[in-house]
């Protein structure tokens, strides 16, 4: 019997509904698109309501008026992906030790969709960082990017770790502060008593979220040890390695923290 004439219109049809399957419908891909396309919103929108509501934009230079769209986009990823881990942390219950399995392989679209918006939001802040060096960071921000785009890219794409990942995101808790600290220096605000409160703040976040949130997260892969060894080896080497050169970066940037605190306190004093 003679094979029945292809339809060239439905077979290419049916090729792009494999791709949309395969790829654009995909919950951790279209998440990254997701991401990137949260970025240029908000760069834009900060640039739109700066230029409206602040008279100091204008006179920012070109470089401070990239930076400052740049730190409004950071500040809602951070709130974003703060939101979503501190969720995951300690209220989703996916994560929790009374469920079956190993916690490094539990996930759920939910999570698989937050770190791809995160992955969307490294590679723009990273291409940012690239294309303006060092103006928008040095060698450390390079650094810390590249660690956390590695190990939010494979948690995302094997399901591994997602809570071990989840934790080290909640450090993004102290970025609006961080942003907010700019600002102020950029808007002559320095001696301003909402300088001196921010950096207060920042202080006690940068504490809770950098540096106890870490401890907590070393001895919670401690106590799961023996899970982790199960991993992919380079998901094991990456789990190990990662959080340790972060931790080190997060207690020299603090000490920083602590001096520059002090120096505008002996200031005003």
């Amino acid at each position: 019997m003679d094979a029945l004439p292809v339809n060239p219109v439905m077979a290419y049809r049916y090729k792009a509904e494999l791709l949309a399957k395969d790829y654009l419908l995909d919950v951790p891909y279209a998440a990254v698109l997701a991401g990137i396309l949260m970025c240029k919103l908000a760069y834009d929108f900060m640039r739109f309501i700066s230029s409206f509501h602040y008279k100091g934009y204008a006179s920012l230079t070109k470089m401070q008026k990239v930076e400052w769209n740049n730190r409004g986009m950071s500040t809602v990823h951070a709130i974003f992906i703060t939101v979503m881990s501190v969720y995951f942390v300690f209220f989703s219950g996916i994560f929790s030790d009374q469920l079956d399995g190993p916690i490094t392989s539990r996930s759920s679209s939910l999570s698989s969709f937050a770190l791809g918006v995160s992955i969307g939001y490294f590679i723009t802040d990273v291409a940012m960082i690239y294309w303006f060096y060092p103006s928008l960071g040095g060698m450390e921000y390079v650094i810390h990017h590249i660690l956390a785009l590695m190990s939010t890219v494979y948690a995302m794409v094997s399901g591994e770790a997602h809570l071990y990942i989840y934790m080290g995101l909640i450090t993004e808790t102290t970025t609006p502060g961080i942003n907010l600290r700019w600002f102020l220096d950029a808007a002559g605000m320095k001696n301003s008593k909402a300088y001196l409160v921010n950096g207060a703040a920042m202080v006690v976040t940068w504490l809770v979220a950098r540096i106890i949130m870490f401890m907590y997260l070393f001895y919670h892969m401690f106590v799961h040890y023996d899970q982790i060894k199960q991993m992919d080896t380079f998901g094991y080497f990456l789990i190990l390695v990662a959080p340790a050169i972060i931790f080190v970066m997060n207690l020299i940037w603090f000490s920083k923290i602590l001096r520059g605190l002090k120096k505008t306190m002996t200031k005003r004093h």
